[in-house]
């Protein structure tokens, strides 16, 4: 049984990198270099966009429940609105029928629309966080579209590399790199954004 291959290796290594060279095996190289570069930055800008459309899509839900928050409030500001037309009712019965309404009717009456002051302050409050959240996932989906921008650039310049390593024509690459830089123009944008 031979130890060893019989076909001379270093002889076989030679004449492979004479032909890689013959055939653009330095342009390859670079192809390949510049593809994997963009390979890579797509892959950041594919998870920035996942971790902003992600943060968004929180700050909406948030949002969504501080809407229903106010609402309930905006509902219990009503509910002590009834309650004091009842009060003040009552007592313009009383006075309708030329006697004295109790104190209390007056007392409740007032008491509830102070109450009504203080939950409409808190709906109110509760409103302006909410659209807060909304304004801050608008902002993040805006992003958002700016970090898929720049993906499906990178995702064009990479096809575009492949083409260019399969056909060996430089336009190609050449392409593929301006449309790369096209990716990396929106990724950066999004990220100072």
């Amino acid at each position: 049984m031979p130890e060893g291959p019989e076909v001379e290796t270093e002889k076989l290594h030679e004449a492979i990198h004479e032909e890689l060279e013959k055939e653009g095996g330095a342009f390859l190289r670079r192809v390949a270099l510049t593809t994997a570069l963009l390979a890579a930055l797509a892959a950041i800008a594919s998870l920035r966009a996942g971790a902003t459309v992600n943060e968004a899509l929180r700050l909406e839900t948030a949002a969504t429940r501080l809407q229903a928050q106010a609402s309930d409030q905006w509902a219990y500001y009503q509910a002590k609105g009834v309650k004091g037309a009842v009060a003040e009712a009552t007592r313009a019965a009383w006075l309708a029928a030329g006697k004295a309404p109790p104190e209390e009717h007056g007392a409740k009456k007032e008491r509830y629309a102070e109450q009504q002051q203080e939950i409409q302050d808190k709906a109110r409050e509760l409103e302006n966080a909410r659209d807060e959240k909304e304004r801050e996932a608008e902002h993040l989906m805006h992003l958002h579209h700016r970090f898929a921008a720049g993906v499906a650039l990178f995702q064009v310049a990479i096809a575009l590399g492949a083409v260019a390593a399969l056909t060996r024509k430089q336009a190609a690459w050449l392409l593929s790199l301006a449309v790369g830089v096209g990716g990396i123009g929106f990724t950066a944008v999004a990220l100072l954004g």
